[in-house]
C-alpha cells in the first residue's frame, strides 16, 4: 500500500455533495483538495460496466490533465429486486438532457419495484469505489458498501442523489433526513474513505 505524501489532491468529481464529503473526510490530514470543476476538467465518458473501471477512467483523465494525484469515485445504488440496477447507471437514470433530475430517478426506481411486486423490505446497497491514482499510474482501490432498503415516499431534504429513499440498516430515517455529520460517519463513501485513510494517509 503506497503512502500519500503530496500536499495537493485533485478529487475528480463535479458533484458538489461528493466534493464536500471528501473535503471533510480528508481535512485532518492537511491535504489541499481541488475539485474537477475548479481545475476546469470535463467529465470523461464512462465506458466500463463496473464501479472500479469507471473510477479508474475518471482518475486517469484527471491525472493526465493536471499532473496531480487524483482521487475518483464511482458509486451508486444497487437494488436487489431490480437485479442490482441501477448500479453503475445510477446517475444515468437521472439524466434528462438538461441536467440531472434525481426526483425522476427515484420515481423510476420505485415504479420498477412496484411493477415487479417486490416484497418489503426492498433491500438495496449504496456502493462506492474509490481509486487513488498517482502521476506514474500507480493506483490503490478501496470499496465501501452500505446496506439498507428503499422506502417511499422520499423523505428529507439533506444529502443528494437517491438519499431521500434509502434507509440504512439499523436506522429509522433516510440518508436524506440525516445531518451531514451523521451521514458522513456511516455512508458508503465514508466506509471506503476510512479504508483509504487507513491505507494511505493515517
Amino acid at each position: 500500500m503506497r503512502r500519500f505524501t503530496e500536499k495537493r489532491l485533485l478529487v475528480a468529481t463535479h458533484n458538489a455533495g461528493k466534493l464536500s464529503e471528501m473535503r471533510a473526510l480528508l481535512a485532518p490530514y492537511g491535504v489541499e483538495v481541488v475539485g474537477a470543476a475548479e481545475a476546469g476538467l470535463a467529465e470523461p465518458v464512462e465506458t466500463e460496466d463496473n464501479f472500479v473501471g469507471n473510477a479508474r477512467i475518471k482518475a486517469r483523465a484527471a491525472v493526465t490533465a493536471t499532473g496531480l494525484p487524483a482521487l475518483a469515485d464511482d458509486s451508486g445504488i444497487s437494488v436487489d429486486a431490480l437485479d442490482g440496477a441501477p448500479g453503475v447507471y445510477t446517475a444515468d437514470w437521472a439524466e434528462t438532457g438538461n441536467g440531472r433530475d434525481f426526483g425522476m430517478a427515484m420515481q423510476r426506481t420505485w415504479d420498477e419495484l412496484e411493477a415487479k411486486g417486490a416484497p418489503a423490505p426492498r433491500k438495496a446497497q449504496f456502493r462506492c469505489t474509490l481509486v487513488l491514482m498517482w502521476p506514474d499510474s500507480h493506483d490503490e482501490v478501496f470499496e465501501g458498501v452500505l446496506p439498507g432498503q428503499v422506502v417511499w415516499p422520499p423523505r428529507g431534504a439533506e444529502g443528494h442523489g437517491y438519499d431521500p429513499i434509502f434507509m440504512p440498516d439499523g436506522h429509522d430515517v433516510t440518508l436524506g433526513e440525516m445531518s451531514a455529520q451523521m451521514k458522513n460517519s456511516l455512508s458508503h463513501r465514508a466506509i471506503a474513505a476510512r479504508k483509504l485513510i487507513k491505507g494511505c494517509f493515517a
